[in-house]
């Protein structure tokens, strides 16, 4: 008698059998899988129904594969990185793991690339056989072994390989231009900018002062100072930036832009530029902006599971203003793409109009402000309304003209995604109609605002239990001693958070729906505090109350937490959270 084949299960139906998700949750996570165009595992790890670890195991049962956690000594102890390409390595999270037999084995997390099979086979010219790990600890092993988010070295930067002596004329006496002998100028930026993206900074300022100039770079929301370089560098140093960001290095006195893209560690790094005039010589900012950054998954931006329903069923409205707000640098742009990049299918056509464009989307038509030859913000979304897209997302709505428009287009049928700065989400109601909207306009156009900062997250590999806690800081976050007893964590420091006890950060939202009661309000010009309170009363968290779930799930503290959430109430606790 014939041996019958095999059934293979599908992923679903092995995490269902395991009772590690319901059939309702694998429903959830097909739909977001169809609507995304991402992997079912990929979608329920989003959705924080499993983590991928668990669809790891699932897919090794799937396709009758050896699994490697990746956790212990032994699980590691045949990877040979020197055994494959690195740009192979780090660009597909593969490790190889020796041979046997004349075929090499290779630890990869996704089973179902057979494109990546094919290009495993060609480039290490010999047969493969594949083992499945876990995508996080796969990246982990590979950035902890080569280099990707290491900690910045506390050695000085000016070495004697490394030195230059620049006193007035930075033409005069040294090359910043490089060339096949790099000057030494030269090999001292590609360093501070090399070492502060492997640090994971997200920005490096270069500050003159009288005597010196203080490099420091921006990690997790926080300034680092790294050096403080001799005063006979300023000049070479702060043109040999301005020179790789293609801006005028004789100009001094006023303000200049500029663009940098660098190839590091096998990817593409993007960096904004901006050089002002300061009393002691130019100030210089490097913006960095990692390609990968704007695509972490909406899951990592940190929502809670209620926030996150209510996110995706607001995106896929068909039309409506969706603002984000919040001050500089609190993650709003990063919001807007991850939610564009949910939408991003061929059957919806997509416009954007920014200033200036911070990453690059396939798919997506982006359309660069340029004030000097006339394409304003204005110019740019009336040209795009007669393109018939489906999303348009805004960078910033900052008068009136753009509002009015956005308006118009929310009201004519388009989904319309912007960013607007303001301290809550209440606020942003009042702030358009101060701009000249009329009320009844954004009360009818607005479908939800939502207000976000970002704050640290506690080193997963060296945070501990709090063994004691402030009793002002727990009555403030409305935290009782039993609540806070074994939740509560304390930042250690070890090598992998460079000693802060932090690493990486994610957002805090309350997140604002616009209820019939709120737009009779806002047409009625009510005031902020009255628009809040009707928020709260139909289930808006505000920032104070996000952050207390994230404290009690060990993600940070409640420092952190209280630097951004209702400081006016902080300080009359006469409460410290610098």
């Amino acid at each position: 008698m014939a041996r019958q084949p095999r059934v293979r299960l599908k992923l679903g139906e092995i995490l269902v059998r395991q009772k590690l998700i319901t059939d309702e949750q694998l429903e959830q996570a097909l739909s977001l899988a169809r609507g995304s165009g991402r992997r079912l595992g990929e979608a329920i790890v989003e959705a924080s129904f499993c983590n991928d670890v668990q669809i790891a195991e699932a897919l090794a049962e799937q396709f009758d594969m050896e699994f490697n956690g990746l956790t212990e000594p032994e699980d590691v102890a045949d990877v040979d990185l020197d055994a494959a390409p690195t740009d192979l390595i780090r660009k597909h999270l593969v490790l190889p793991a020796g041979q046997k037999s004349g075929r090499m084995q290779v630890i990869i997390h996704d089973p179902m690339d057979l494109e990546l099979l094919d290009l495993l086979r060609f480039r290490l010219n010999m047969e493969v056989d594949t083992i499945i790990a876990p995508r996080s600890a796969i990246k982990e092993f590979i950035d902890a072994q080569m280099g990707g988010g290491q900690a910045v070295s506390q050695e000085s930067l000016v070495t004697e390989s490394i030195d230059v002596t620049v006193d007035r004329s930075v033409d005069a006496s040294v090359d910043i231009s490089g060339g096949e002998d790099d000057a030494p100028i030269v090999r001292l930026a590609t360093k501070i900018i090399h070492e502060a993206v492997r640090g994971r900074a997200s920005d490096i300022h270069i500050e003159p002062m009288s005597d010196r100039v203080v490099l420091r770079y921006r990690i997790d929301g926080v300034c680092v100072v790294r050096d403080k370089l001799p005063k006979r560098m300023q000049a070479a140093l702060l043109a040999r930036m301005k020179l790789m960001a293609g801006v005028n290095i004789a100009e001094r006195r006023v303000p200049q832009d500029g663009r940098i893209k660098m190839f590091i560690d096998e990817s593409q790094v993007d960096f904004r530029v901006s050089c002002c005039p300061a009393y002691h010589g130019e100030s210089v900012v490097l913006r960095i902006l990692r390609p990968d950054s704007a695509r972490v998954g909406l899951l990592s931006l940190g929502f809670e599971q209620d926030h996150l329903d209510v996110f995706n069923r607001v995106i896929r409205r068909p039309n409506g203003i969706f603002l984000v707000t919040g001050p500089t640098g609190s993650g709003k742009t990063t919001t807007l793409y991850s939610a564009l990049d949910v939408l991003n299918r061929p059957d919806r056509k997509i416009i954007t109009a920014e200033d200036p464009i911070e990453y690059s989307f396939a798919g997506i038509n982006q359309c660069q402000v340029n004030d000097e030859i006339g394409l304003t913000f204005p110019s740019i979304l009336r040209s795009m309304l007669r393109q018939a897209p489906n999303v348009i997302l805004i960078g910033e709505i900052r008068d009136r003209e753009v509002a009015d428009i956005a308006v118009q287009a929310a009201l004519t049928g388009h989904l319309v995604f912007s960013t607007l700065h303001t301290n809550d989400a209440p606020s942003a109601i009042t702030r358009l109609i101060d701009m000249g909207v009329k009320p009844y306009l954004a009360a009818s156009s607005i479908q939800a605002i939502m207000a976000q900062r970002l704050i640290r997250v506690l080193c997963s590999s060296c945070k501990r239990e709090a063994e004691s806690f402030d009793e002002k800081m727990l009555k403030l976050m409305n935290i009782s001693e039993s609540e806070a007893q074994g939740k509560i964590m304390d930042p250690v420091g070890c090598p992998k958070c460079n000693g802060l006890g932090f690493r990486g950060r994610q957002a805090i939202f309350e997140l604002m729906i616009m209820t019939t009661e709120i737009r009779e309000m806002a047409f009625e010009r009510a005031p902020v505090s009255d628009i809040r309170q009707s928020a709260i009363r139909n289930g808006m968290r505000d920032l104070l109350g996000d952050g207390r779930l994230k404290i009690l799930k060990g993600t940070t503290t409640p420092g952190e937490v209280a630097k951004f959430a209702q400081a006016d109430t902080l300080v009359g606790a006469n409460i410290d959270v610098a």
